[in-house]
């Protein structure tokens, strides 16, 4: 499966702000968002952005599927799901993204990043609800338990980032035992309990024009 492999900090610096794809580094001053505020590439510096309207909206929707790690086709998907749903289409794919298992994974404090979380499930180090799951994409729903496979328990990563999230808490919609290395969905969440920086209407505007 195809899978965007550069520097995820290039990422970050073309979007402008922290996405938080390297972990504990984006907390540290070793961020290059940090230290260099411009685009990547020869010609960042001396780059005007163009504040088009659909430039605007492009980039709303590029940063919201670097976020949760999906290329174009897949993200189309999404929004295609999203669209058919009763309710807010923006609200409901970012609902949709944030059920997605490896997102779910980082929200526990089970990875340190998304892309972490995302090659964990890959490896086959969780199950949901006693299966063992290794698709990143999975959709969890509300009442499932996820938890570190038996066989993986000794994982330096997962103990550590675990650890972590003990003392820094996670989301309410979700329920932590760090103990038993394993998590709960109390919920599927709302908008007001995401906290990516997105203006997602921007988004529906993109595609509906």
């Amino acid at each position: 499966m195809a899978r965007y492999s550069g520097p995820v900090c290039r990422l970050c610096r073309r979007e402008g702000e922290k996405l938080y794809l390297k972990g504990e580094k984006c907390y540290t001053e070793k961020c290059p968002v940090d230290r260099r505020t411009y685009p990547p590439g020869q010609h960042g510096q001396g780059r005007r952005p163009r504040n088009t309207e659909y430039g605007i909206h492009l980039r709303e929707k590029q940063k919201l599927r670097r976020i949760y790690g999906v290329l174009e086709r897949q993200f189309e998907r999404y929004y295609e799901e999203a669209s058919r749903r009763k309710g807010v289409t923006g609200e409901n794919l970012l609902v949709l993204l944030e059920s997605r298992l490896d997102n779910v994974v980082y929200r526990l404090g089970m990875a340190p990043s998304r892309p972490a979380a995302r090659q964990l499930v890959m490896h086959g180090h969780f199950e949901v609800n006693g299966h063992k799951v290794d698709i990143p994409s999975y959709q969890v729903k509300a009442g499932d338990t996820i938890a570190v496979r038996e066989n993986s328990r000794n994982v330096a990563l997962i103990k550590e980032s675990v650890e972590a999230a003990a003392s820094r808490g996670v989301p309410e919609w979700l329920e932590l035992n760090p103990e038993a290395l394993s998590g709960r969905v109390k919920s599927l969440p709302t908008r007001e309990q995401i906290d990516v920086q997105i203006q997602e209407h921007l988004i529906v505007e993109h595609y509906s024009r």
